[in-house]
């Protein structure tokens, strides 16, 4: 995040320095670094928000390694900030250290930088500072991010196809429309004679576009962002997700995928040491409104006493595989890990549906295109085949 400080300097003047932190206290400390002396702190909205992400996986990675080494945690946290030369992920190291030379836990420190550290992540730490085991927490968010970016890569790669197919089909049937058209219209107004229908609403657009093509450009345009902004709108994208709960096939792979995704992350927070309760209700937001509620009368179920496995099917949260899966580790005490081969397995499936899905997806929408761009064609040629034949 990016701050605007006031400072006094040497020569009692005041300065106004911009600078990159994980918050107020370390803008004040960078500053102060410098030796001069802070009189106010402003954040400036907009602009560094993505360039101040931190790297979360990386930072896991390094200190991991370190500890792994036998460097000790402030050490360890010290050397990664000496080798950082991006500012706003130098403020946040700069802040874990300071924190740890303060007497304060580890856990209690990334918690004062949630904009770095989601609360998983400081659950996971705080549950490993009770048992001392935090190599072996920083090792199982390493695997499980791990799992994370290899299914959202496995999403991304099955969109591209499809999204260089609108693409690329759309540029195309654009430049006809636009550029193609207009200009056969003037051709067949300068032949004359009676044309088909389909033919002559084509031509009819072909004038309007050399007519007013700058304005309805612009108000394509100003469609297009229109489209864009309501789109971009959560409510629109919660009534689109409730819309592709309702359809048949594809509201049973969105649970399946949902379930999956909740499987691993409170697989991986119950075998960090958090209490089932406390773990379910901390992966409370990654499922939609549709399952919330299950979750909900789930906690409620498991904190009176009731079996795990069962509350979860009881209330629309586990699949037959996962329920089975469950119950073994129920009973053997290692549920974290059960959870955790279940998200496996459907990750697996949604896996093989999801490319079965691509392989159909991508001829479809070539034959729609294709279908597409030789109506127009044919639209445009017609014309060109009945003057032929008034000629002969």
């Amino acid at each position: 995040m990016r701050f605007r400080v006031r400072a006094l300097g040497a020569t009692s003047q005041v300065q106004e320095i911009d600078v990159d932190a994980g918050d107020e206290a370390a803008a004040r400390s960078l500053v102060s670094g410098r030796g001069l002396a802070v009189l106010s702190v402003a954040a400036q909205r907009g602009g560094a928000g993505r360039a101040a992400r931190f790297p979360l996986m990386l930072f896991n990675q390094e200190l991991f390694a370190l500890l792994r080494a036998g460097i000790a945690l402030a050490d360890a946290l010290a050397a990664l900030a000496e080798k950082e030369v991006r500012p706003p992920v130098h403020a946040v190291l700069a802040a874990l250290g300071a924190g740890l030379r303060e007497g304060r836990t580890l856990s209690a420190v990334l918690e004062a930088q949630p904009q770095a550290f989601p609360p998983l992540y400081v659950a996971t730490v705080r549950a490993a500072e009770r048992t001392s085991d935090l190599e072996q927490a920083l090792s199982r968010y390493i695997d499980y991010q791990r799992q994370l970016e290899l299914i959202r890569g496995k999403l991304i790669s099955a969109a591209i196809y499809p999204a260089l197919l609108l693409l690329v089909g759309g540029a195309v049937m654009v430049f006809l429309l636009v550029f193609v058209v207009p200009r056969f219209a003037q051709v067949f107004e300068s032949v004359g004679g009676e044309l088909p229908w389909m033919s002559r609403l084509l031509l009819d657009w072909g004038v309007l576009m050399q007519a007013h093509g700058a304005l309805i450009g612009l108000g394509l345009l100003a469609g297009l962002a229109g489209v864009v902004a309501v789109v971009g709108r959560p409510q629109t994208r919660a009534a689109a997700l409730r819309l592709a709960w309702r359809l048949p096939r594809i509201g049973e792979r969105l649970r399946v995928f949902e379930l999956a995704r909740f499987y691993r992350t409170l697989g991986m927070l119950l075998r960090g040491g958090i209490p089932a309760v406390a773990a379910m209700g901390m992966v409370e937001g990654l499922l939609s409104p549709a399952l919330r509620p299950g979750l909900e009368r789930t906690i409620a179920g498991v904190r009176e006493g009731q079996g795990f496995a069962a509350t979860l099917q009881a209330h629309g949260l586990a699949t037959p595989v996962a329920l089975r899966m469950l119950a073994v580790g129920e009973r053997a005490g290692n549920l974290g890990e059960m959870l955790e081969r279940a998200a496996e397995f459907h990750e697996e499936e949604s896996a093989r549906w999801l490319d079965v899905l691509t392989r159909l997806v991508g001829p479809l929408l070539m034959l729609v295109i294709a279908v597409a761009v030789g109506v127009i064609l044919v639209m445009l040629y017609l014309p060109i085949f009945q003057v032929a034949e008034s000629i002969q």
